[in-house]
């Protein structure tokens, strides 16, 4: 059983608290099983944006993977947001994080 998006969400901003990273929840989605989009902003201009994974990268139903949603390893924040202004039209229910990190640490499990 897939853990709820509410619980991961939680459990994730209490891991970048941890590790001294700020991170904030944007956007509440269906706590269910909404899907789940990070933003990390390293404060200096660049920006990386995850969102899950594709269900052929999914090694187990249990894990919840991600992928970056560009091919560049870093994007203008502005960039990222027009991303999340797409997601949204497509999937009102989706949940937003945004982590600000100056060493650009997503703290996540992501696809190669």
């Amino acid at each position: 059983m897939r853990l709820r998006a509410d619980f991961w969400v939680s459990a994730y901003l209490r891991r970048c608290a941890h590790e001294g990273a700020a991170a904030v929840l944007r956007r509440r989605g269906a706590a269910e099983a909404g899907a789940i989009f990070v933003k990390i902003d390293r404060l200096d201009g660049a920006a990386a944006l995850f969102g899950p994974a594709p269900q052929s990268e999914m090694m187990e139903a249990n894990d919840r993977l991600f992928a970056r949603l560009h091919a560049a390893e870093w994007i203008d924040p502005a960039e990222a947001e027009l991303k999340l202004a797409r997601q949204i039209k497509f999937d009102p229910d989706l949940w937003i994080v945004e982590t600000e990190d100056r060493l650009g640490r997503s703290f996540l499990d992501l696809v190669v």
